[in-house]
């Protein structure tokens, strides 16, 4: 008897629901995590919006109507796929219009979400039974959901453990007058568990602003009221290079960090997850030498004000440095789409090469590549240290503060370009200069070189983020 009943638990397969955040910062780890979990046994039901999926359709006409198709009968990977509205016509500008976009996330999204979970949820009842939804944090709802389902609520985290440890201190921040009153603090913040020391500067935007009515603060403050309601939280870092923070984390709730997240192959994507289509510049690159170009991108989301891009173009023309530079059309707004200096593309001429989007990882990987200029988003940080590539660091948004900081003053990977304030041309120029050059090169490749293997070494069979992942896998097993 007891043999049979220990079959009948083994048989049971975890089926998972996964709902991506839906920004192209989210969506990538989300659908490297989802391909990971299936190829570990899970049956993953992965649910995006319709807006990313026609997207990303748009810019890989390929792709066809199921991005998953390919590794389903490549691999026999057990992943279906859907798409839900987020609230708003699929041409809406949610660039351009981003509070309407977070306040569609914030109030409508989830009365979609909700419908088709039970969609699922009631046509696998008879197959595969849903046993859990992995959401991303950042959503208001996925606790009461999973709740109303039965189901266990996986939270996903997909910035640095950090992050997410100063958000989910958020009471103690207040608390001490850091955050969210009338006369905000700027000394030293010491008191969060996990985190020795970290200056203002270096929260995220949100925690820096002092209005704290907006709509992206009613979404942190309701995610992170909801998370509290997770079973397990997976996060996209690496335990050793964020070792006080997350064991702080851990001795509250479950937490597992299991990244970095990227596909088996690191610059070989094979389900479209870019929502621009990519330029190949790897002829451009071929032709030049090693170490001797810097790549400069901001990201998928955030915008940079005019008046700093044209001071950052100008610097890279000082800076007589060959680059690679991916300007968005809508870098400074949608309505704006040239919004370089006059003359600029005919004076840097054969020494560098503007696209407007690319596939980072294998520009990245490329031996022609030295330095990356970067806005500090969690994959670009990632991707690059992966790529032994040190950083100049121009944080814009969010996270990419706190990303800043863990770049320039914890792992000494790279420099800071300036602290919110007005840049200047020159000082674009000195510091593409230092990092590209000579002795200080060196040691900024050194460092990075070193973080790197600490990255390779926990993805190794035997290395933490394998390990957590597997724990994971056990405890999830264990509570179905």
């Amino acid at each position: 008897m007891a043999d049979s009943v220990h079959n009948t638990h083994h048989q049971k397969r975890p089926h998972a629901i996964f709902i991506a955040y839906p920004l192209q910062g989210h969506v990538i780890p989300s659908v490297h995590l989802a391909i990971k979990l299936a190829s570990r046994g899970f049956k993953i039901t992965f649910i995006n919006t319709h807006s990313i999926h026609h997207q990303t359709s748009k810019a890989q006409p390929d792709s066809g109507s199921d991005p998953f198709a390919y590794v389903r009968e490549s691999s026999g990977l057990d992943i279906d796929y859907t798409t839900v509205s987020d609230g708003l016509p699929l041409e809406f500008d949610r660039s351009l219009n981003h509070d309407q976009f977070m306040a569609s996330l914030l109030h409508v999204f989830s009365a979609h979400a909700e419908e088709v979970v039970g969609k699922v949820v009631k046509s696998s009842a008879d197959i595969t039974p849903v046993t859990c939804m992995i959401a991303d944090t950042f959503f208001v709802w996925p606790s009461k959901i999973a709740k109303k389902f039965g189901l266990l609520y996986v939270s996903f985290w997909t910035e640095p453990a950090l992050v997410f440890t100063l958000y989910y201190h958020l009471d103690l921040l207040r608390k001490n007058g850091h955050f969210a009153c009338q006369d905000v603090r700027e000394d030293t913040i010491d008191y969060v568990p996990g985190v020795r020391a970290i200056e203002p500067k270096d929260m995220t935007s949100f925690l820096q602003e002092t209005d704290t009515t907006s709509v992206c603060h009613h979404i942190i403050f309701n995610a992170f009221k909801d998370a509290r309601g997770a079973h397990f939280h997976l996060c996209n870092t690496v335990q050793e290079i964020e070792a006080e923070t997350i064991s702080a984390l851990q001795s509250k709730t479950p937490f597992y960090a299991i990244g970095p997240i990227f596909p088996s192959k690191f610059n070989k994507n094979i389900v479209a997850t870019s929502l621009w289509s990519e330029s190949d510049c790897t002829q451009w690159l071929n032709t030049r030498p090693q170490d001797s170009v810097l790549y400069v991108s901001f990201g998928s989301y955030a915008h940079v004000s005019k008046k700093d891009l044209i001071e950052i173009a100008n610097g890279l023309l000082l800076s007589k440095v060959n680059f690679v530079w991916v300007l968005r059309p809508d870098i400074v707004s949608s309505n704006d789409t040239e919004p370089l200096p006059t003359g600029f593309r005919e004076q840097v001429k054969d020494r560098a090469i503007v696209i407007p989007w690319c596939s980072q990882k294998a520009v990245l990987a490329h031996p022609a590549i030295g330095g990356f200029l970067t806005h500090c988003g969690w994959n670009s940080t990632l991707e690059s240290i992966w790529c032994s590539v040190p950083m100049l660091c121009f944080p814009l948004l969010t996270d990419q503060f706190t990303n800043r900081k863990l770049v320039v003053d914890d792992w000494k990977i790279g420099i800071n370009l300036c602290d919110r304030r007005a840049v200047s041309k020159e000082e674009v120029s000195e510091k593409i200069n230092r990092l590209m050059d000579g002795k200080s090169r060196d040691e900024y490749r050194k460092a990075v070189v070193k973080v790197k293997k600490t990255l390779e070494d926990a993805s190794t069979p035997n290395g933490s983020s394998e390990k957590n992942m597997d724990n994971f896998i056990k405890a999830l097993k264990a509570k179905m």
